[in-house]
């Protein structure tokens, strides 16, 4: 071999080597970083909102809201449009910053510090009032898509999915009532199966704390008792945030004693059992009562 074959081996593997220690060095920041995200529940609170304010242009779409979710609660939030209910929303998924206040995820992490996609990461998942699905594949592969993971689309078509993955599409079938639609095309399924088909693919994700708008909005009154019974079997596993205007669907939600919130002009304007929020006269003066 001669010299300088001997020196373009050495350097080819050097190089080899960088890109190892390289893609190492990716493993290692990807795992801190999964560490970091990890919220610590300890002190039983989910999401915790302290005087948050949004303006846009003058305008305060928040106002100095105060909001506390316990772990594994579902607590419905009602109020009039403009009440500031999808603007808490956006905040909180990192979409809009505020221009004052604390926001933490469980004890430990700052949600004002994150990115979009770190606050995702961390565990919370959010579903708009419009489902959006791949209305060209199966129910099946969008939920396939949804698994853990390199969440790239080609990625995920072409790896194979493990025993645990497809027990777990199986139980997530079951659970949003899709089972026996597994095979059809996402596109083919009525509104409110679709809905349920985007709630499915969240779960996929495992989030600890999902945040839902207005999930029956155009639901069948069958298909809203069905999206009631889900949310009722997340409780406990999952803390819920859903926004609704439906009221015959919150009083499904909050038998017992749960707690109903009541956004105004940015603000909690009440809170407490639904029957206790429903004889409140200001509830009634500018929502309720329209």
């Amino acid at each position: 071999m001669t010299p300088e074959l001997m020196e373009a081996g050495s350097l080819a593997r050097e190089r080899m080597a960088e890109r190892e220690a390289r893609g190492e060095g990716r493993i290692a920041r990807r795992a801190r970083l999964l560490r970091e995200l990890e919220p610590d529940f300890g002190q039983g609170v989910a999401l915790y909102l302290d005087d948050i304010t949004v303006s846009f242009d003058g305008f305060k779409a928040l106002n100095a809201l105060t909001l506390q979710i316990l772990v594994g609660e579902l607590r419905c939030i009602i109020g009039p449009n403009g009440a500031g209910k999808t603007t808490m929303m956006d905040f909180i998924t990192g979409k809009t910053r505020p221009d004052a206040g604390r926001c933490f995820f469980g004890s430990t992490i700052d949600l004002l510090r994150l990115s979009e996609t770190q606050i995702a990461q961390a565990g919370i998942g959010r579903k708009f009032q419009k489902p959006t699905v791949y209305e060209q594949l199966s129910v099946f592969e969008n939920l396939e898509l949804a698994c853990k993971g390199d969440r790239r689309v080609r990625a995920s078509l072409l790896s194979r999915l493990s025993g645990e993955q497809l027990d777990r599409i199986g139980e997530v079938l079951a659970l949003i009532h899709l089972k026996t639609e597994a095979q059809r095309a996402a596109g083919r399924l009525s509104h409110g199966q679709k809905q349920w088909l985007e709630i499915g693919m969240l779960l996929m994700q495992d989030p600890k704390l999902l945040l839902l708008d207005e999930p029956v909005a155009g639901m069948t009154d069958e298909e809203t008792e069905r999206t009631a019974e889900l949310f009722l079997s997340l409780e406990g596993k999952h803390s819920l945030v859903v926004v609704e205007h439906d009221m015959k669907f919150v009083e499904q939600l909050t038998e017992g004693r749960k707690k109903v919130t009541v956004l105004h002009e940015g603000s909690v304007l009440a809170e407490g059992l639904l029957a206790d929020v429903q004889g409140n006269d200001k509830v009634v003066e500018v929502y309720l009562g329209r």
